[in-house]
């Protein structure tokens, strides 16, 4: 679904990416992990379309797009999500679903004035689909809450119903856990699941948490000082001492690393 193709990233003298070539595979949870520093943020920015790579090509389903903007790769099916969630915090979770799928009639003044009709039917469709996703997703009971008033985790949950508003092809997810609870970890991972084994979806994911990361993802990928570590099943990762060097002796075989 993805092939980066030796991939450079610098700011001025500081290679952030150094070459990194992998391939993420069709229908593949594939997970990326690595020290602080590894360069694992600026490799998806990269492919999430966020600024251009130096050097080096990146293709999506096999077509080239290296450098094309965010908003052009989401028409093209790649979508993400953020550490921090992006909600519209003063729009009911309905709302923040429903405003996802692009060239509504409705945004235009002249489907406005003059297809009112087709505006409604749109619009009916749409927010059965918002209704079909917060089900999916255990949001039903918030609704109509606004979405700047949900817990972080909810929020992570609200971000990952935003890329099912749309067909997508492959989602990259940035630290999909980070400050979320335990029971809400769990339900955010049975969702990935569920979409990547029902749905087909192609996920990407950076993780600091090494057992959800074990529990959802193969293969893991590890990066350290821009480049492509190794990579493999979570137990070959787990037992790799370079790995485990990279990690400057916090113990990945035995606990979740520190950074990710």
């Amino acid at each position: 679904m993805i092939s980066v193709q030796n991939v450079v990233k610098h700011f001025g003298g500081v290679h952030a990416v150094d070459g990194v070539t992998l391939t993420i595979e069709t229908g593949s949870i594939t997970g990326l992990i690595g020290p602080n520093g590894a360069g694992k943020t600026t490799l998806f920015n990269l492919i999430a379309g966020a600024f251009p790579p130096s050097s080096g090509r990146i293709l999506l389903d096999g077509e080239d797009v290296t450098g094309l903007p965010a908003h052009d790769l989401f028409s093209k099916g790649l979508l993400r999500t953020f550490q921090i969630a992006h909600e519209f915090k003063t729009l009911s979770v309905r709302e923040n679903l429903m405003m996802v799928p692009g060239a509504q009639s409705g945004e235009s003044l002249w489907g406005a004035w003059f297809r009112p009709q087709q505006v409604q039917a749109e619009e009916r469709r749409v927010r059965e689909r918002a209704e079909e996703v917060m089900e999916f997703l255990n949001l039903s009971h918030v609704a109509s809450e606004l979405a700047g008033n949900l817990s972080g985790g909810q929020k992570k949950l609200l971000e990952l119903g935003r890329t099912m508003m749309v067909d997508a092809k492959v989602v990259v997810l940035d630290e999909v856990g980070a400050g979320v609870n335990r029971t809400l970890l769990g339900e955010i991972g049975d969702a990935i699941l569920r979409l990547n084994q029902e749905r087909h979806y192609t996920f990407c994911m950076i993780e600091h948490d090494f057992d959800f990361i074990s529990r959802l993802c193969n293969p893991v990928v590890v990066m350290a000082e821009g480049k492509l570590l190794t990579q493999g099943t979570p137990e070959e990762v787990r037992r790799n001492e370079e790995v485990v060097e990279a990690y400057l002796g916090t113990g990945l075989k035995n606990q979740t690393p520190a950074g990710a």
